[in-house]
């Protein structure tokens, strides 16, 4: 990992753990509905047009239409996964890039692959996934001085590793730093219709960069995130109606047709599908925000019953937890580092737990990020049972997973009480 002197550290070790290369993204834990399966089947093998045929792309305008943005056919590209997408999207935009620190880790290969530097910026107290303003302008200032060329920050409406929304006001003041300071957006929405169902009132406000500044924001959609299975890699991407948005267009193309990232027409028929929207899609997607979100809110507790810190999450099916509260219990246990931190709770929770070392967090920082698809059970019949269920805690298979955690963050919270009461008890 190529990050400037701001970042601690080079990014996450190889050979560690069970997580050697990249964390797995989060999952819903369940089958893809029916109708979409029978799209994917139906269709004729081979490939699709390079950056997607009419159909997924009437289908993506149509998806961001009922979102408040107009789009037509023209200004939207398709790729093989969010990745391929991002990378061309960097590649044709050339510079630096700046990315809110944590950020989702498939972000962060984008910029050493090219030879380019990626640029960390703080995030506001109240959520990630966006820069804060005045550290986003700072940011832009210093890489220029140094004789960087910053050309493009990426943020997301739905933050991953937190599963954390900005508010439109914070998300506006932003954008608008961005542009002014001579930056295009790219704005990932893949988790944006995964917000969980929360009491009338309550529930936040979603808003796009793109309806605020349509001429500086190009938005990126990764299917795999709310509406695919993880192993159907669709992402869309949805370009300014400006002659500079049209010239973007095609030098991603351009990009991905140099890397070979061509769609299967079989997972551009079932994405086709399920950005239609029909029903069952939106049914499933509906049942999984419940779920998660309940799951999502339950670790939530835990955690700060505990003593640890984390942001309520709103969306998505992943929580970002720093446990730094407990450094001193855990420090005795032999765990210093998030990627410490990653091996001892992976090893005791007998599925993976990324460190936040992978999202380009301080690798000395004892944060990691939690997958509420994890603790759905191991198998599909207790996966299935907790996916159906009117409330997934009630499953024996996730109580006794969410049960297992808060054994393990009690223990820490108890080894800190004891610490701190030998210290007290010390003469002085």
């Amino acid at each position: 990992m190529r990050w400037t002197d701001e970042a601690v550290g080079a990014g996450p070790p190889t050979g560690h753990g069970a997580l050697r290369h990249a964390p797995p993204r989060p999952g819903t834990g369940r089958p893809e509905p029916p109708g979409t399966g029978r799209a994917l089947a139906g269709a004729a093998p081979g490939a699709e047009p390079l950056g997607g045929g009419p159909a997924l792309r009437a289908a993506a305008c149509g998806y961001w239409a009922r979102r408040g943005l107009a789009t037509a056919r023209e200004q939207v590209a398709a790729a093989p996964g969010g990745a391929p997408l991002l990378l061309a999207l960097a590649a044709a935009l050339g510079g630096d890039l700046l990315l809110p620190r944590p950020c989702p880790a498939w972000w962060l290969p984008q910029a050493p692959l090219l030879g380019r530097t990626a640029h960390p910026v703080a995030t506001p107290a109240e959520c990630g996934g966006v820069p804060d303003p005045y550290a986003l302008w700072e940011t832009v200032r210093r890489i220029r001085d140094e004789g960087g060329d910053p050309r493009l920050l990426v943020l997301a409406v739905v933050d991953d590793p937190t599963g954390t929304a900005a508010p439109p006001e914070l998300l506006h003041e932003a954008v608008t730093a961005a542009t002014e300071a001579g930056l295009h957006v790219v704005s990932d929405e893949t988790w944006r219709d995964t917000v969980h169902p929360v009491p009338a009132g309550r529930a936040p406000v979603l808003a796009g960069p793109a309806g605020m500044l349509p001429a500086e924001v190009t938005v990126l959609t990764d299917l795999a995130g709310a509406l695919l299975p993880g192993g159907w890699p669709v992402a869309v991407a949805r370009f300014p109606a400006t002659d500079r948005g049209a010239v973007l267009h095609d030098e991603v193309l351009d990009v991905l047709a140099g890397i070979g990232a061509v769609l299967a027409a079989p997972v551009a028929a079932a994405a086709a599908h399920a950005l239609a929207e029909p029903e069952e899609v939106v049914a499933q997607a509906v049942d999984a925000a419940r779920v998660h979100g309940r799951l999502a809110a339950a670790l939530h507790g835990v955690l700060r019953t505990a003593g640890a810190l984390a942001l309520p999450p709103c969306g998505g099916r992943q929580l970002y937890a720093d446990l730094g509260p407990l450094g001193e219990a855990l420090a005795a246990r032999g765990v210093g580092d998030a990627q410490e931190l990653e091996d001892h709770l992976t090893g005791l929770l007998g599925f993976p737990v990324p460190g936040g070392h992978r999202f380009g967090d301080d690798p000395a920082a004892l944060r990691v990020r939690l997958d509420t698809a994890a603790f759905l059970g191991a198998t599909a019949p207790e996966r299935t049972a907790s996916l159906t269920a009117a409330d997934p805690l009630d499953v024996p298979a996730v109580r006794d997973a969410v049960t297992m955690f808060a054994a393990v963050l009690d223990g820490l919270r108890a080894d800190a009480r004891r610490a701190d009461a030998q210290r007290r008890e010390r003469p002085r």
